[in-house]
Order: C-alpha cells, then structure tokens, then sequence
C-alpha cells in the first residue's frame, strides 16, 4: 500500500478523481479502524463455547459501532424515559418500493404537475428512485421554455451533480461552443438530461430506473412545450427512438417523438464527451448541428 505523503500532488489529485468518478464522494470514518485487528480479537472468543456474545461484541466494539448505539445509550446520572412517556420520532428513512409502485407513483407526482416549477418541486421530493440515495443533486432542466429548443442529454455525471446544473465540466464548456457555432446559448434555450440523478461510478440505468425516470422527463417536454428537440448521445436516443442501435446510425435523422400531448420532431446527435474521448468525430456532429440550425430557422 502507497502512503499518501509518498505521492506526489498531481499523483494525489488524479487518485481523488479517480474516486470521486467511483462514485465515492466522502469517508465514512473520522478515524481509521483496523477490522483485521478487530476480526483477530473476535476470533478467540467466538471459538470459545459458553461465552457471552453481547460481551465479545462489546470487547470489539468500533468507533463507528460506538457512534452508531449512542442514542440508545442514557448519559450518566440520567435516568431512562418513564413508561407512557412519548418517544423519541423515528428517523424518516426512504424505503425500497416495488418498480411497478415506484412507476405509478411517478407518473402520478409527473402528472399532477402543472408547471415546470411544480415539477420541479415533485421531483426533488420523489424518493421512489434508488439513484436519488447515492446522488448529490436532483438535476432539472434549466433555461428559457419560450425559445421552443430543447437540448438533452443521458445522466449526470460526476460535474455535474457537484455542481447541480446539467452539463458541467469539460463536455458542458464543449457543448456551450457547439451551440454558439450555431448562434445558440444555453441560458436561451432548454438544458436537461433524461434521467435526473448520477448512477453511481456513471454506470448505465437499469431499466426499471429508466421507467421511473421517464414519466417525469416526457413531462419536462410536454410542459416545455419545444418546438425542436436535441438528443445527444447513444443512451439518449435509444430511450426516445428504442431499438439497440448506436449513435452513429440514428444520428442526423429527423424522428418523431411523443410526449404527453405533444409530437415533436427529434434529432439525435453526438454528446460531447463523446467528441472529447474521439475528437475525429466533430465534423458529424457539425453536420448534425447545421441540419438542426436549418430545421429551427424554418420554425
């Protein structure tokens, strides 16, 4: 094992994005604990036949055990609650749903929305979704509805859900110059993705996540009300075009694509790390581009 101090700063700075990308966002322990010391101690008394199991377990008690039963344990000189005493509340924890509930419960929260500012609302307070426990942000669509463009792209990744805005980072910088190609801005038009949590290590969603996500981003659409619609990347295009064909042969095609009430056309093109991982690949995604300027300018 390499001792941090041993590293050098760029060596350090690429381990914590290395993590950070992983999906490890904080340690979980103020202090070290040496669960082989503690599996070494345990192990002389487990083998021990008569032995009393709360106090081996209390002879390896770790810190984090220590912190986790202090609640329940009375301060010195405090006596314990009289019986018909009110308890303490229960700490609200989200707890797992079946996903045929979890996709009526969302299409329900989608529906009874009637604003993007009520959706909004619904949406960060939806805890029908796993990806919602591991993400740091709910990430909404953001920009103007009245430009009648809208841009999505998959999931957040690990910038963006630091930063709680869709497409942060390098690929948000690339796509901010994609569109000024085209005489378009980001505050100007719609920004969103079409699942709103990172997966964790930026894995693909399952497909039960995509169907309790996809209420709420048809929703997104139907309420924006685009007139031309932006899909960028594989993962993109496939939830609104199906089948299992790549990018490369569903980009540049015009599409229709339902939302709510809505039918609108669709065109799928290159995300931008994409074209920052295969940089050969820009000048198809500038040929999308400019089938898309031509497309809105003739409303």
């Amino acid at each position: 094992m390499i001792a941090a101090q041993d590293l050098s700063p760029a060596e350090l700075a690429a381990l914590l994005h290395f993590h950070a990308d992983a999906g490890v966002d904080w340690l979980l322990e103020e202090t070290p604990v040496d669960r082989f010391a503690e599996f070494a101690a345990a192990r002389p008394a487990r083998s021990m036949p008569g032995q009393d199991t709360a106090a081996s377990a209390r002879q390896v008690e770790s810190p984090a055990d220590r912190r986790a039963d202090a609640p329940n344990r009375q301060p010195p000189g405090r006596s314990a609650p009289a019986r018909g005493a009110p308890a303490a509340p229960a700490i609200q924890q989200n707890v797992a749903m079946p996903d045929e509930q979890a996709v009526a419960a969302a299409r329900f929260a989608a529906e009874s929305a009637r604003s993007l500012g009520e959706l909004k609302t619904a949406l960060e307070g939806f805890s029908g979704c796993n990806l919602k426990n591991s993400a740091r942000n709910t990430i909404f669509s953001q920009g103007d509805p009245a430009s009648g463009i809208m841009v999505l792209g998959p999931m957040p990744d690990a910038d963006d859900d630091r930063e709680g805005l869709p497409f942060a980072g390098k690929a948000g910088l690339l796509l901010d110059r994609m569109l000024a190609a085209i005489g378009l801005e980001r505050s100007t038009i719609m920004l969103g993705n079409v699942v709103p949590w990172r997966p964790p290590g930026n894995r693909p969603p399952t497909q039960a996540e995509m169907d309790i996500c996809r209420p709420f981003i048809e929703r997104q659409i139907a309420l924006a009300e685009p007139k031309h619609l932006l899909l960028l990347g594989n993962f993109t295009a496939r939830f609104f075009f199906g089948g299992t064909g790549t990018i490369h042969t569903m980009r540049g095609q015009w599409r229709d694509v339902a939302a709510g009430h809505l039918i609108l056309p669709a065109l799928a093109s290159l995300h931008p790390q994409e074209l920052l991982n295969a940089p050969a690949s820009k000048s198809l995604a500038w040929q999308d581009l400019l089938a898309f300027q031509a497309k809105v300018a003739k409303g």
